[in-house]
Parts: structure tokens; sequence; C-alpha cells
């Protein structure tokens, strides 16, 4: 198959996001966010062209949690990183493979970034959205899925000096081996101002026919993995945690937990001492028996500078906001760390690579010692929770964290030709719930036999009319 290319051009869209309860995670409390949408025209070697497309919303407050800057600013940052990525991946006419492309510009992308006072995080955001629309027309070209593309090293992954532990490795075997699955569980996110039952709502009730307290979540989605947010105040987390457990006890037979500090905590001491309260408590002797692992418990400025072996001895604690880099996860497992997420907003490449890393550090080990988590950005039913759900599928993650259709109403702000045409082309996924098309989770499983299709996971198209679009180029001008 020919699978150099080279891109010739590059479209934004961006459409608002309104959520219907408020979103408290970390230092911040979401109500809205914008949602942006990448359109690229890839010309292969042998003239053959195709558009790819790609969403993810502009989240902020997760990239860089910098009190002094404006949820504006940080969406201005993103929008910066894409602008960045495009001049970057499109200076160069030469023909390219995908990989090659990724790999080629990274450290050129991360630097660029840097002289705008941006880090690493925000830097991937931009590749991150290029590749997968990239990737997405370099599948519709050969009419082929993902799957297939990754399966058959279509983009060619190969050894790389960004990867020096992985010189070596047999990509291609690898690859051929991942098995995607046609169901994965829904880890639902419990945030910090989530009500846990109906006591606690008081007047805020949304009120809109879908669940709304966690104990409405588990009666609507038959949920049995939960995503915990912990707020950094051992007492606090403490009280509320037995609050939850409370509620999963006595609702379900078994169930899951992972807890995500969301770099609240700044001493592991702090941490440990939890989970040791968590641990002797005999109250929440079900509930730590279902603790899977312990996400970024600490920030990022410190958080690759003291060691969590000890408390990884118990349960294993992962990276996520600190996994900025292609060495993240190397320098993270050498302080204790055991694993780290997969996110498409740092990339799918990043993913896959760590992935591998994972399978050559555990080796022939019975019990696999580090592991990798699937996590959300408030992903929005369409396009960017499709690409999501399919990445993780062929990770091998058999639970992944959604919140997106929690926060916001499923897809009732969007056109309704848009609506009908999810619906149409992926009926595994969503369903028809009155007038309101939303993600379908039932008994906390989503069905996703049918994101095996041709492209990146999608056989319907965003409504780019409906949408408003975007230039980012004057960014780079500031």
């Amino acid at each position: 198959m020919t699978n150099k290319l080279r891109i010739k051009e590059v479209e934004f869209y961006e459409r608002d996001v309104v959520f219907r309860m408020p979103f408290r995670f970390g230092v911040i409390t979401l109500t809205e966010e914008p949602q942006t949408f990448a359109r690229v025209l890839v010309e292969l070697q042998n003239g053959q062209e195709c558009w790819g497309m790609a969403a993810e919303v502009l989240g902020p407050k997760w990239f860089d949690k910098n009190p002094r800057l404006s949820n504006e600013e940080n969406m201005q940052q993103l929008r910066r990183s894409l602008a960045v990525a495009v001049k970057i991946y499109t200076l160069d006419k030469g023909f390219e493979t995908p990989f090659g492309l990724f790999s080629g510009k990274y450290e050129e992308q991360i630097g660029s970034c840097r002289s705008l006072r941006m880090n690493s995080l925000i830097a991937s955001y931009g590749p991150a959205l290029l590749d997968r629309a990239i990737l997405d027309a370099l599948c519709r070209v050969h009419g082929i899925s993902f799957y297939e593309a990754i399966r058959t090293n279509l983009v060619e992954m190969q050894g790389h000096p960004l990867l020096p532990e992985l010189g070596r490795f047999d990509f291609n075997s690898f690859l051929s081996g991942l098995m995607p699955s046609r169901r994965i569980h829904a880890r639902h996110t419990v945030g910090l101002s989530d009500p846990i039952s109906a006591s606690d709502q008081g007047e805020k009730k949304v009120d809109d026919g879908l669940p709304e307290t966690l104990e409405e979540v588990i009666s609507f989605y038959g949920n049995t993995y939960f995503k915990l947010k912990v707020c950094g105040e051992i007492d606090t987390d403490l009280a509320r945690l037995t609050e939850i457990a409370s509620v999963l006890d006595r609702r379900l037979e078994r169930y899951y937990v992972t807890l995500d500090g969301n770099e609240q905590y700044q001493e592991i001491g702090e941490v440990e001492e939890l989970w040791t309260r968590i641990s002797n408590d005999s109250g929440l002797r079900r509930f730590a028996e279902a603790v899977l692992f312990i996400e970024q418990p600490l920030n990022r400025t410190v958080a690759l500078e003291q060691d969590v072996s000890g408390l990884s001895r118990f349960r294993p604690v992962i990276i996520d906001e600190s996994d900025m880099d292609l060495d993240a996860f190397p320098k993270a497992k050498y302080l204790g760390y055991r694993g780290v997420s997969s996110k498409q907003c740092k990339g799918f490449y990043k993913a896959i690579i760590n992935l591998g890393r994972c399978l050559l550090w555990n080796g022939r080990h019975q019990e696999a010692r580090y592991l990798m988590s699937g996590e959300d950005l408030t992903l929005q039913p369409g396009l960017a929770v499709q690409q999501d759900l399919a990445l993780a599928s062929l990770l091998g993650l058999n639970h992944l964290e959604r919140n997106g259709h929690h926060y916001v109403r499923g897809m009732e702000s969007l056109p309704e030709l848009e609506q009908r045409a999810f619906l149409n082309a992926h009926p595994d996924l969503y369903i028809k719930d009155g007038e309101l098309v939303r993600l379908q989770i039932q008994e906390g499983v989503l069905q996703i036999a049918s994101l095996a299709c041709p492209g990146f996971a999608s056989a319907a198209e965003p409504l780019w009319s409906g949408m408003r679009q975007v230039s980012y180029d004057s960014l780079l001008k500031d």
C-alpha cells in the first residue's frame, strides 16, 4: 500500500459545548467549553487525495493549571499549539510516512511551543489532533479501518532515537497482536461537586431526564466501574469516599474504582496517609479492595521528583498530567510509578508507544506490573468519543473513563441531520431516547463493533456547515 503522504490543506471548525451540570475537578469547575474539529486534506505519492477529520475539546485548566491564566487564555494556548503544528507539518513539501511525520517533527513542535511559553503537554495537543485526521484520511483512501491500519503498521511505526529503550522493539509483531474488542466498560466519573444521592441535590436538580446523582447513574446506566475525584484534603476526601462507598456497597454486588488526584497533593506521604486510612477503615473494606489504581495524586511540579514505590506496592500509582513528553513514562517508572494514561489529547502514537513499553517491561511475568489506563477529556458524542473508544479498544483496555455524556446532554445541541447520521451509522453506540440521541450504555457497557469501519472509527461526518470555521494563523503573530 502507498502510505507516504503530505498535507495539502487544513481547516478548523469550532462549536460551543454547554454543560447540563457543573464538572468540578482539581482547581476548576467547568460549565462550558468549545470543541474544535480539524479537517486535513492529504495527498499520497501516487496522487490520490482524501480528507480526514478529528475532534477534541479545548479543555481549560488541565494542560496548564496556572491560576493566573483565565480559561480563555488556556484555550488560546491550545489553539496556538494547533497553529504551530500546522506550520511545522506543512513547511516541508516532501512526502513522509504518518509516523515519520509525527516523530520527525516532534522535537520542533515541543521547542517551538516552549519558545511561546507553552509546556510540552500543550505542545502535544496540536499534533494529536492532526495525526488522527491524517490517519483517518489514509484509512479512507485504502478503505480500511483504524484497527487494520495500526495492526498492519500502515503508519510505519519503528524504532527511533526518541525511544531508546524501544530501539530493538519489534513493532510489526507487537501491532499485529493487538486485538480490538466489540465492547468496553464505561468508567463513570464522579466529580467533586457531583451529588451522590438525592439528599445532596437541594435546589440544584437539573431534571432533564438523565441521571444526576451517583445512585441515579447506577440505576440508569448500570455502571460497575467508577473514577472518583479527590481534592487533596485528607479528611474531606475520606468523608466523601465514605459516602460514595456506602452507595456502591448497597447498590452493587461487585464494583471497581480508580482514584484521581488531579495533582491536588504535594507530598506522597499525604497520599500514603489517605490510603492507610482507607485500607484500615473496616467500613471501607469492600471499597479498598475495589481500588484498581491511583491516578496522578501529586502536582506535576513535584510528581517526578518523589519516590512513590511505597504506595505502588499496595496499589499502582500512574501518571496522567505528568505524561508531558515521550520520555516521561520511563522517568516515572524509576520513581515507582506503575502505569500511564491513554488520552487522545496527548496523541495516539504516544499511547501505543507506552503500551509497548508496558509489554516490554512486564516481560514474561505472569502478573502485569505495568499498566495503561484510559482517561477522558470531557469528550463529546460523535467523532471525538468514537476515536477515543477505538484507540482504547485496540490497546486492550476493558474499561475507559467516560464523562462527556454525563455533563453534557447527549447530542441535544447538534443539528438534527448530524444526530441522525451518527445514530444511523453507529446504532450499537447510540440510542434515540425520545427526541434525544445519546450514548447507549447498558449494564455499564458500550457496544462498539460499528467502529470497525473505513476511516478512524466514524462512518458519519459532523455537519461542517453547522459550525463556525476558524483560523488560528494569527495566533502565531502575537
